[in-house]
């Protein structure tokens, strides 16, 4: 605009005009890059990604990345949208880059992912480099398996098919993805066609999680829904000795047993009722421990289970367990509700970091795509939990408390300045931040969640 706008609004008249300085709405992410410039992120990016620049004057790869993941943490969620902060003065800066990637070095840089061992190499060591920053935990961590529909209705790009989703028969890729339950942290995520089995490629899958797992982190239990109750997986964990918890199919067989000689006890949970038994599925090697637990529907309004025609009133479920006896059923039942985390991740995922909408042409560039977005969703976690954080934050309250924050930037005497305009009620608790963000020693001071 070259001359002053005067916007009416009742009462009175409000001058509006621009302004040469070098502003930002997103100058408050300048505290979770000075969290990733303490733990070495950019060295270890740099290590992962197998590119080469194409010229001297293309942006560095690891540039391309970092840059990519400023535009998720701004919202963004397509690589137009990323490419639109090209506008912003304030992220080169603190991103130590040229500058902010534009679509086109964006396709090229995602483009160069071009089959599944180059990804499985590259993002191996970035999910490592997240778990490796966990403590250990006397229990142990509860590993979570889960898939995900990604719809995508043009269905032009490869790997989209015609897959079972909520909505029906729908084109879609189907994300595979293992949670740390206790940190809210994804161990791993590989892409699939949409037209993929719930349990496809499920034991290549773990056994590269298993082989990646840093020394500290130690498994209690795997869970698992009724998608991946394969024997031959089933069988992995157990020659591994991982105990697990994954949904039985109700099929014919289950059903059966299901009978009025079946014995039931009640538990703590009231209409709730337990019984187990040795089950041997279809095609299964061995008998397993069969947990049955029912459900009266007029005692709950909401249930678990399904609902059988021959026994009307009731609600069932059954799980699969390598838990010893001693475990009585309904703490069986307990733990694996406690699976109930991983939706929240995925859920999280695909509302807050782009996952239906990041896709590309190439199946490959688009695995590596929302790969760097699971990556960036585990390093916000880490930041959080960084801050002493330990009640789950979404990316939706880090954006409206620190990352739009708006700053100035600005050179004085050789040196950066970056002005932030934070209330003066809430200054205390940025400085709390950036005390825990620059301190040379570990410290157990957390900081409030909120200012």
């Amino acid at each position: 605009m070259t001359e002053a706008i005067k916007l009416k609004t009742g009462q009175k008249t409000i001058t509006i005009s621009t302004t040469e300085q070098k502003l930002s709405a997103q100058a408050g992410q300048t505290t979770f890059w000075g969290f990733l410039h303490r733990e070495k992120f950019r060295a270890e990016l740099a290590g992962a990604l197998p590119h080469v620049r194409t010229s001297p004057n293309a942006l560095k790869v690891t540039e391309i990345a970092l840059g990519f993941i400023a535009g998720i943490l701004a919202g963004a969620d397509k690589l137009t949208r990323i490419a639109h902060l090209r506008g912003d003065p304030l992220l080169p800066e603190v991103l130590e880059i040229k500058r902010m990637p534009s679509q086109s070095t964006l396709s090229r840089f995602l483009g160069g992912f071009d089959g599944a061992a180059k990804n499985l190499r590259s993002f191996r060591a970035l999910w490592h480099y997240g778990m490796h920053r966990l403590p250990s935990r006397r229990g142990g961590y509860t590993l979570d398996l889960d898939s995900t529909s990604l719809l995508h209705e043009d269905g032009g790009q490869e790997g989209v098919r015609a897959g079972y989703t909520r909505k029906g028969l729908k084109p879609c890729l189907k994300p595979l993805l293992a949670v740390l339950e206790e940190a809210k942290l994804v161990a791993q995520f590989w892409l699939r066609s949409g037209n993929a089995p719930c349990a496809s490629n499920v034991i290549s899958f773990t056994l590269e999680l298993l082989s990646n797992l840093p020394r500290q982190v130690r498994l209690r239990l795997v869970r698992a829904d009724s998608g991946f109750c394969e024997d031959r997986w089933l069988s992995v964990l157990e020659e591994r000795h991982l105990p697990y918890i994954v949904v039985g199919v109700l099929h014919h067989k289950i059903t059966s047993l299901l009978r009025k000689e079946t014995i039931w006890q009640p538990s703590a949970v009231p209409g709730t009722d337990v019984a187990e038994s040795l089950y041997r599925g279809a095609r299964w090697s061995r008998e397993r421990r069969l947990i049955l637990i029912r459900h009266r529907l007029g005692a709950r309004k909401r249930t678990g289970g399904k609902m059988l025609i021959e026994c009307p009133g009731y609600a069932y479920q059954a799980l699969v367990t390598s838990l010893p006896s001693r475990v009585p059923p309904l703490e069986v039942w307990r733990d694996y509700n406690g699976r109930a985390g991983v939706q929240n991740v995925i859920k999280e995922l695909l509302y807050g970091f782009g996952l239906p909408k990041l896709c590309c042409k190439s199946f490959w560039a688009t695995e590596a795509a929302l790969s760097l977005a699971v990556l960036t969703y585990n390093l916000s976690v880490l930041f959080a939990r960084h801050l002493g954080w330990l009640d789950k934050v979404t990316i939706g309250t880090l954006r409206f408390r620190l990352f739009s924050t708006a700053g100035i930037l600005s050179y004085a005497q050789g040196s950066t300045h970056i002005k932030l305009g934070i209330p003066l009620q809430n200054r205390p608790w940025w400085r709390s931040i950036w005390d825990k963000l620059l301190s040379p020693f570990p410290n157990c001071n957390a900081v409030a969640q909120s200012p």
